[in-house]
């Protein structure tokens, strides 16, 4: 069963010298459940945009696709999380002047807490509050992070904030789980750590798309890959067929 569905996406953005830029041209793409799906290509390419576009904060100027068979053309991006997918950023989103385990929790969905009306009485959101913060202990310990929990996120190394925001992402236990450029700023002793983590998602049933520049990390992980440039998939398939493709040695080399 597919668990995402993209067909025909084209998005623009202004261009103060030509009116407008072609960012996405035609973009189709089909994801199995259970499966790593790879998105890579060079700076331009328009894979953060495609991100964009499936999580809702670009709308497509044209297009559609679906998740879970449910069109989310028109959904938003802070109702993402509630219909099973979630997302991390390239520049991690933690907050700084919040702890670890404050940040975790942040991270829970449909929190009884956060409407103001249930604030005047503990009782109706307390318990779930515990059960919040159990399953935040839970993650941090799978991420070998429990030492930090205490820790203001600001204190966090790259890497660590990488790990916190996958962490916290699946606070939501989402069944999609999109990951842009997780690698980028990691130094190599966090790398097979986080590369262990993903593995883990799948295992665990959930679907996974990511953006990556580390082709180590995409032959090690992915089960199908496609390759973007300028706006265009032109290539899919395997990690091995893919990096045997005269168009993306093109693509990331040049013609000479």
């Amino acid at each position: 069963m597919l668990a995402v569905k993209a067909e025909g996406l084209f998005k623009y953005y202004k261009d103060g010298t030509h009116g407008k830029k072609e960012v996405l041209k035609n973009v189709s793409i089909d994801i199995e459940e259970g499966e790593i799906f790879g998105i890579i290509g060079p700076n331009g390419a328009g894979k953060t945009t495609l991100f964009n576009v499936l999580t809702g904060f670009d709308p497509p100027d044209a297009g559609e696709w679906q998740f879970d068979g449910k069109d989310m053309s028109r959904v938003s991006a802070h109702n993402m999380a509630t219909q099973g997918m979630v997302r991390t950023f390239q520049l991690t989103k933690s907050l700084t002047k919040l702890s670890v385990i404050e940040n975790m929790k942040l991270g829970a969905a449909n929190q009884a807490g956060e409407r103001w009306w249930n604030a005047l009485f503990p009782l109706r959101w307390r318990v779930q509050e515990s059960l919040i913060e159990q399953r935040a202990d839970a993650l941090l310990t799978r991420f070998n992070m429990d030492h930090m929990r205490n820790e203001y996120a600001g204190t966090l190394s790259g890497g660590q904030r990488k790990l916190l925001e996958m962490a916290r992402a699946l606070m939501t236990n989402p069944r999609l789980v999109m990951l842009d450029e997780p690698m980028a700023g990691v130094n190599p002793a966090l790398k097979q750590n986080l590369n262990d983590h993903i593995r883990g998602l799948r295992d665990e049933g959930m679907t996974v798309l990511f953006i990556e520049h580390d082709m180590d990390m995409v032959h090690d992980l992915s089960d199908l890959v496609v390759v973007m440039s300028e706006g265009l998939i032109i290539a899919e398939g395997t990690p091995e067929q893919i990096s045997d493709n005269p168009s993306v040695i093109e693509a990331y080399l040049g013609a000479h």
